[in-house]
Formats: C-alpha cells, sequence, structure tokens
C-alpha cells in the first residue's frame, strides 16, 4: 500500500458550529442595536403625528412575519448566503445572485457608514486634535481585528457591548419612570396616548410613518449569515431571527413610549435628529447627555463590526457556489476558519469609503437611505422563495399549510415591497446602477445566463 493510501487526505477549512441561540441572539441585537429608534425618534414622531409606538409595533408584527420566513429557509438551506442561497435554491440560481448582489450592498454600507458616524463622533467630542483619517484608520483596524480572530471573538465581544448599551438604557428607564412619577403620579408613566391619541391620529400618516419605523429593525437577517457556525441551525435560527425582532420591537417601543410621555410635543423639538438627546437631557442632565452619546459609539461600533462580519460570510457564501471567484471570496484560514480575505476587503472598503463620505455633502444621509435598496429587495427575495418552495414547487410527502405556505410569504413580500416603493429617487438610482453592475457582471460569467454558478445542497447538512 502507498504511503499516499495509508496518510489519509487533511480536511478543507471549514465554519465551524460554535454558536448556541444566545449568541444568535446577541449578535442580532447588537447588530440592530437597542438604541436603533434613538436616531429615528424625532423624524418618527413627526411623519406620525406624535405615535411613534404605534408605528414601531406595527412594523414589528410586519418585520416577523419575514423574519419567519428567513427562519423557515434557514432551517431547509442553512448557509453562509442567506437571501442569496434560499432564492438561488429555491426558485433560480441566477436570481438568488442578483439578490445577493443587492443583499450585499446592504451588508457594505453599514460597516462603513458606522465607521463614519463613529470617527465623525470622536473627532467632535473627544478627540478633536486627532485627525479624522487616523481615527477612521484605528476603528476600522479595531473591528477589521476582532472578526479575523473568529467568530467566538467577535460573539464574546457582542456580549459586552450588549451588556454595555443595556446598562445605559436601564439608567435611562429609571430616571425616565422617576421623572414621569414626579411629574403626574401614576397618570403620568400610564397613558393610552402614545398608542393612540384621537386628536392627532391619522391612519394615513401611520402607514407612512410604519414603512419609515421598519428601518428600527434593519439588520436582523445578519444571523442567517451565520447559519453554518450555529449548533442545531434548523431549530436556533428560526428561533434566533424571530426573538430578535419581538425583543427589538418590545425595546424599542419601551423606549419610545417613555420618550413620547417626558416629551409628547415633537414641533418643540430643536432638532428632530437628535430629539431623543434632549429628552435625556431633560430627565438626567449633562450626564445622561454625554453616557447616551457614549452608548450610541458602542451602539454604532457593535453593528460595524456584526455587518463586517455577515458581509464577509455573504461573498463567502457566494465564493463558495463559484459566482464570485472562489480562490478569494471562499478562501478560509485553517487556524481561525474564518474568510479572512473577504473580511480584509470589507474592512479596506469601509476605510476608504469613509474618508470619501466625509468630504461629500449630505453623502452620509444618502448612505442611509440607499442601504434600504438593497435590504429591502433582499428580504422580498426571501419571502418569495418561501412561497415558491413551499406552495410552488411543494413535496408530496408533506401536506401543504395554507397559511404559513401561502398568504404569510405574499404579506411579507407585499410589505417589504411597499417600503421599497417609497425609497427616494436617490436611493433607486444609485441602487439601480449597482444593480446594473451586478446583472452585467453575471451575464459576463455565465456567458449570457447560459451556465448556472455550481451549486452545493445544504439540505442534508
Amino acid at each position: 500500500m502507498s504511503e499516499a493510501a495509508q496518510t489519509p487526505q487533511a480536511e478543507p477549512p471549514h465554519l465551524r458550529k460554535v454558536l448556541t441561540l444566545w449568541d444568535l441572539i446577541f449578535y442580532g441585537l447588537v447588530l440592530i442595536q437597542p438604541t436603533a429608534p434613538i436616531p429615528l425618534f424625532g423624524v418618527a414622531q413627526k411623519l406620525s403625528n406624535g405615535h411613534t409606538v404605534t408605528v414601531i409595533l406595527v412594523a414589528m408584527m410586519a418585520m416577523v412575519v419575514t423574519a419567519v420566513n428567513y427562519g423557515r429557509m434557514a432551517a431547509v438551506y442553512p448557509s453562509a448566503g442567506s437571501a442569496y442561497t434560499y432564492v438561488g435554491r429555491a426558485i433560480n440560481p441566477h436570481l438568488g445572485f442578483l439578490v445577493g448582489w443587492a443583499m450585499l450592498l446592504d451588508y457594505v454600507l453599514q460597516p462603513l457608514i458606522n465607521v463614519v458616524w463613529i470617527s465623525a463622533a470622536l473627532e467632535s467630542r473627544y478627540l478633536s486634535s486627532v485627525p479624522y483619517f487616523v481615527i477612521a484608520l484605528f476603528v476600522i483596524v479595531f473591528m477589521t481585528a476582532l472578526n479575523l480572530n473568529g467568530i467566538r471573538t467577535s460573539a464574546r465581544t457582542n456580549k459586552l457591548l450588549m451588556f454595555a448599551m443595556c446598562a445605559v438604557l436601564a439608567v435611562f428607564f429609571c430616571v425616565a419612570l422617576r421623572y414621569l412619577f414626579h411629574v403626574g403620579r401614576w397618570s403620568g408613566i400610564f397613558s393610552a396616548e402614545p398608542f393612540y391619541n384621537p386628536k392627532t391620529f391619522d391612519r394615513h400618516l401611520i402607514w407612512g410613518a410604519t414603512s419609515f419605523a421598519a428601518l428600527t429593525y434593519i439588520g436582523f437577517d445578519g444571523i442567517t449569515t451565520l447559519s453554518e457556525d450555529v449548533k442545531n441551525p434548523r431549530r436556533n435560527v428560526l428561533l434566533a431571527t424571530v426573538l430578535v425582532c419581538v425583543i427589538t420591537g418590545v425595546l424599542s417601543g419601551i423606549e419610545v413610549y417613555l420618550g413620547q410621555r417626558i416629551w409628547p410635543d415633537w414641533r418643540t423639538y430643536s432638532n428632530l435628529e437628535t430629539a431623543f438627546m434632549d429628552v435625556c437631557n431633560r430627565v438626567g442632565g449633562p450626564a445622561l447627555f454625554q453616557a447616551m452619546g457614549g452608548i450610541l459609539i458602542l451602539a454604532a461600533l457593535g453593528s460595524g463590526i456584526t455587518g463586517g462580519l455577515g458581509a464577509a460570510r455573504l461573498l463567502f457564501g457566494m465564493g463558495r457556489d463559484g459566482v464570485l471567484p472562489r480562490g478569494f471570496f471562499a478562501h478560509l484560514s485553517p487556524k481561525s476558519s474564518t474568510p479572512t480575505y473577504n473580511i480584509l476587503l470589507i474592512g479596506a472598503v469601509a476605510y476608504f469609503g469613509a474618508l470619501g463620505l466625509n468630504y461629500i455633502g449630505n453623502a452620509y444621509e444618502h448612505a442611509g437611505e440607499l442601504l434600504n435598496f438593497g435590504a429591502f429587495l433582499a428580504f422580498m427575495g426571501v419571502n418569495l422563495s418561501v412561497f415558491w418552495h413551499f406552495t410552488i414547487l411543494g413535496r408530496k410527502e408533506r401536506r401543504p399549510q395554507l397559511f404559513a405556505d401561502t398568504i404569510l410569504p405574499l404579506l411579507g413580500f407585499a410589505f417589504c415591497g411597499l417600503i421599497w416603493l417609497n425609497l427616494n429617487i436617490i436611493a433607486k438610482v444609485a441602487g439601480g446602477v449597482w444593480f446594473l453592475v451586478g446583472l452585467t457582471y453575471l451575464a459576463v460569467s455565465t456567458r449570457g445566463f447560459s451556465r448556472v454558478p455550481k451549486a452545493i445542497d445544504f439540505t442534508e447538512s
């Protein structure tokens, strides 16, 4: 017997199943951020005419539907590719690539935008003598180093960030309740007005504001990009996506409820974008104002770390299937089992993008709006893939379920489509250009769509 036959071949690097259900929940909450409604609070108050709690909860119900459908597809295809994989396997591989390409825009922009916000905040508040490009470099190196160390390191960091954010929010809850009780006793704390005020309620405004409030939940889908890192993904990914949406909705609802009770008239806010900071200053003084500023930096840091990790795993899934160059994008470090090349690429894009955005007028705002272009296209694709997989294709050995297989995914598709249609023209044009680039690349790489990218069957994973 030859020596080669006696020596077993080394197993190629692969993603390790090390994450638990709670790791996924922490990851999702940090990616979305427990402080997600704070930057949106003032604008949402204006759009809903003082009913931010209502639109947050309505949006929660709609996003939970999409989360359920994400979880169902993750159980069928527990792959790192998330929406790209679900649409590609269930409907069409070329369509899956285009959804993944749109989704990639969302994931790439997320760490980039957070680097810009953190760097600008540190430069203006704490490190005014340090140049912006140096701060941005430090931030991106810190994020990239954590992700290069492996999924366990990122998971531990997520937990520390989560505890820090929750601690400051807990202080806010306590001082807010004390303030309200001091002003109006129990009637100051408990009121139905944040949910429904007949003097200002307008159902047309509510539906328009709900589309805006859905931004609170952007990022929950990042959980599914870690499906191959998860213990028992068929159960835990579904539970985590739904629980993250529900926890985010409840926590956000409490935050904006207290904000509305403390400062009910949005017309008197000095600045809509920083309205919640004024609320904090009213109940907790400068100390809470500064603490909330610090927590927002932490939240952006956590979101940037987890966003970069999700983007790297999405690129890994697309590279492994051959729709992106496999040698680069499907590479895994033998030591840490992480897609190191992708992590470094995302870090480089985030850094140079952050430098560019810092010198372009209103580009930061436009980048945030553009993020939704890819996110909601991916949501629409996942909802449609559930309908296609369970209703159109179906399984003879499985009894069809009208509500779960047909009604629920079509409702999710319609709601996400409505939000996507209401994006501003700048986001649609810029997103359309990105989409056209992806379409052109796909056409060339598959010789006019005549070749199907190699796919891996995860149904038995």
